[in-house]
């Protein structure tokens, strides 16, 4: 990408906030008056913000939140569900959009990471395990209420919690609907980590400062064979994985990082 002439990150929507800071492009949804449900425009916002983030050198990773202080977020606008999900087509059209915003997610090869404070309900428990990493405060609350609303869950939404907390914790959520705490969160691995609600931020900065500072080809590599991983044998990409290592030992971070070993010093990695 131009660096001469860097992208802006205007969000399509108001219900959607974007800046880059340091590093970091942080969105946020910003629907409180819906404890941040997520409307049509704010699912189709999501995408757009990523891609451009994608090919961007100065964005290290992209932090997730909800505006205000009582919800990350709190599902899906069932407002728009009678518009949007009651006919056939319309659900088709739904579930399309709403996939690409989770899987734009998903598959953003630079980290993610979900900054939970209130509700964490449906919808927005499927933003939070399609990033790499969730932190919360002590006040969140987490549910998957797909049980009680009738609704058919989506097989990559599925995968990402069961991947995330194994099977059994996954099947307790999802078929019960209950609601669940920070704590217990934090105990099924759900989230990470957990703090006070007046911590919070100070937590967000620890993690964007780290994960900043360091070497982007290291982390890339690392989010992309970790996806590897995940996969079923016979699709597992071996050669990319290669790849992807081989790389990181012939950038210029790798002799950067070195070099400041020996030197006692902090490194300063570019990214090649």
């Amino acid at each position: 990408m131009n660096m001469a002439n860097p992208p802006t990150y205007e969000s399509s929507t108001e219900r959607v906030q974007a800046w880059l800071d340091a590093g970091t492009l942080h969105i946020r949804f910003n629907n409180p008056a819906r404890h941040n449900a997520l409307s049509v425009d704010m699912w189709e916002a999501v995408p757009r913000l990523l891609r451009t983030a994608q090919d961007d050198d100065r964005v290290r990773l992209a932090v997730f939140s909800g505006a205000g202080e009582k919800a990350f977020v709190s599902g899906a606008d069932i407002s728009q569900f009678e518009d949007m999900r009651a006919a056939r087509e319309a659900v088709a059209r739904y579930e399309a959009m709403a996939e690409d915003a989770l899987m734009s997610i998903h598959d953003f090869p630079k980290p993610t990471l979900a900054c939970i404070r209130g509700y964490c309900i449906g919808g927005g428990v499927n933003v939070a395990i399609s990033c790499d990493i969730r932190i919360a405060a002590e006040d969140a609350v987490f549910s998957i209420p797909a049980a009680r609303l009738g609704l058919g869950y989506r097989y990559s939404a599925m995968k990402n919690l069961v991947d995330l907390i194994g099977p059994g914790a996954a099947k307790d959520l999802f078929f019960t609907a209950r609601r669940i705490d920070a704590a217990e969160a934090k105990a099924l691995g759900l989230v990470t980590r957990v703090s006070a609600p007046a911590a919070l931020e100070q937590l967000l900065a620890e993690y964007t400062g780290a994960i900043a500072d360091n070497a982007p080809l290291t982390i890339a590599a690392g989010k992309a064979i970790t996806r590897e991983i995940l996969k079923p044998s016979p699709e597992l990409d071996q050669a990319l994985c290669a790849s992807l290592i081989r790389g990181c030992f012939e950038s210029a971070d790798y002799t950067e990082g070195r070099t400041a070993f020996m030197q006692k010093r902090k490194p300063v990695f570019t990214g090649r």
